[in-house]
């Protein structure tokens, strides 16, 4: 522990301790603290003298105990702490950003009363666009570093992991983080590319802001713009057609599955490519109107099979304990 902590920090941190391990010997108490068994004593006498009930007890198996009515002490968050906060809400509450919800009320009132230099990383990161609940987040100080520099319009080199294929050191814009569907995604125009890219922010291994400053592409829609990405580059190139109108198709479908096409009022074209039709078929139950798979053939033998699937789980079961 650094020398020059504050007695009233080391007091807090006793607290801590006497609140997650109740019974905890003086001597044990020095030893978590990095001091001596007198000083331990001291800063349980400043707890006391703060109002905090401190109870001992003594003998071989006494200690101390925090006791009913003590008074909470001020919120203390080290930085990672607090984005790890922000990021966890945002996974379980996609509107957690809003004001206006009961969550994101709470988290504000939090946010506010943390110092400058932790509050302004945890509020960045509570602005990122979401959409749908969040698996494990990435690293919360990676995740934090990207979205300032992202607000602030600063170029970033990045250290990517690709898997197999090692690590890559990029510079790109940072165009916004994006949380879809259980992944943390950077949305960036990368300048070795020269083209739009997507990053998986857990894939990130270190960020490093540079000087240089870029303006993101006028009216950008960083939700939008993602689901787009993610429904282009794949192996299969996909075309269906569907009876209704784009308006219907695009409140069943994401846009991440496609990009619907009006053929006229009451038809829609989608196009998208894929690299799993299997998964494809499935999503494609979503559509609430009559549709035809126009292609690829791996994707109409995959919707074939989930149909058949779909049709032998549905049977009935006769008294006799036959199916139907």
């Amino acid at each position: 522990m650094p020398h020059d902590e504050s007695p009233t920090a080391r007091a807090l941190l006793a607290l801590e301790l006497l609140q997650s391990s109740p019974g905890i010997t003086a001597d044990r108490l020095a030893a978590r603290l990095g001091v001596s068994e007198r000083a331990a004593r001291r800063y349980v006498g400043i707890l006391r003298e703060a109002g905090i009930p401190v109870a001992s007890t003594r003998g071989p198996y006494g200690g101390y105990h925090v006791g009913r009515g003590a008074r909470v002490p001020p919120l203390m968050f080290t930085s990672a702490e607090a984005l790890a906060l922000v990021m966890a809400v945002l996974e379980g509450h996609h509107d957690a950003a809003d004001p206006a919800t009961p969550v994101g009320s709470a988290l504000g009132k939090i946010v506010r009363v943390l110092p400058d230099p932790v509050a302004h990383p945890a509020e960045a990161v509570r602005r990122v666009s979401t959409r749908g609940p969040d698996a494990t987040g990435p690293d919360p100080a990676t995740t934090a570093a990207l979205v300032q520099a992202a607000a602030a319009g600063r170029q970033v080199r990045l250290d990517y992991d690709l898997g197999a294929k090692g690590v890559r050191a990029m510079e790109v814009d940072p165009w916004a983080v994006v949380v879809h569907h259980g992944r943390w995604y950077l949305l960036c125009w990368s300048h070795f590319r020269r083209a739009r890219r997507v990053l998986r922010v857990d894939r990130v291994a270190e960020v490093t802001v540079l000087d240089g400053a870029f303006t993101p592409p006028e009216g950008l829609d960083p939700l939008e713009t993602l689901e787009e990405h993610l429904a282009e580059g794949w192996s299969y190139e996909v075309e269906v057609i569907v009876e209704a109108p784009a308006s219907l198709v695009t409140g069943w479908l994401p846009r991440s599955l496609g990009r619907p096409e009006p053929i006229d009022d009451r038809t829609t074209r989608i196009l998208a490519t894929t690299d799993e039709p299997d998964w494809y078929a499935a999503q494609l139950t979503a559509i609430r109107a009559p549709f035809r798979i126009i292609g690829p053939r791996e994707l109409r033998e995959a919707a074939r099979a989930l149909g058949q699937r779909l049709t032998e789980a549905a049977r009935g079961m006769d008294q006799d304990g036959t199916f139907d």
